[in-house]
């Protein structure tokens, strides 16, 4: 029988390529944020969109914000969709440096390429996540009568008592303050 853990039964579905998928997607969006928060005056200076800086990391915060919720849900199905409405809203805005005399159109074209891909990804990611969500999750296995001790607790009780951590577990010689004392040294029993 196979072992279900909290992360294959948190999305009702196995541990697939989708929820991979989905983990990265939300590490993108991070990723993203950070950057669009960092250096707003930067990517709005590169695109040619000069007075959107503030626009750029307000953007940043909701990228952030929906990755932690892809990363943190049971369900990120939810979290994904709303990348995708995020997408919708990045190429909006973009399409607004396509007008006037914007000497950065070609760097917008690319940006808005990059943008459609990840759209495309998260719209794929989220149907497939919608899809699976909907399955009943499978029985849990029950572990309660398992308590972790092989031979039981009893046999376990005191079966440390003699036991002396070795020398190289303790603070290290370098590490030690000089005003604390050397610990005893045992002799070693001889054979």
């Amino acid at each position: 029988m196979r072992y279900e853990t909290e992360r294959t039964r948190r999305r009702g579905h196995a541990d697939t390529a989708t929820d991979t998928l989905a983990r990265g997607l939300g590490l993108f969006s991070i990723a993203l944020g950070i950057a669009e928060i960092a250096a707003p005056r930067k990517l709005a200076r590169s695109l040619g969109m000069r007075g959107s800086e503030k626009l750029i990391a307000a953007y940043g915060v909701r990228e952030i914000a929906t990755g932690i919720g892809i990363l943190a849900s049971k369900d990120p199905a939810p979290w994904i969709w709303g990348r995708v409405a995020g997408d919708a809203l990045d190429l909006a805005t973009l399409a607004t440096g396509l007008e006037g005399r914007n000497r950065k159109k070609e760097n917008i074209g690319i940006a808005m390429a990059a943008v459609a891909g990840v759209t495309a990804l998260d719209v794929y990611c989220a149907q497939t996540l919608s899809r699976e969500s909907r399955r009943r999750l499978p029985p849990m296995q029950d572990y309660s009568g398992r308590s972790g001790f092989p031979r039981g607790v009893e046999q376990a009780r005191g079966a440390a008592s003699d036991f002396e951590a070795p020398r190289g577990f303790r603070t290290p010689d370098p590490l030690r303050p000089y005003t604390q004392p050397e610990p005893p040294r045992h002799p070693q029993p001889s054979m």
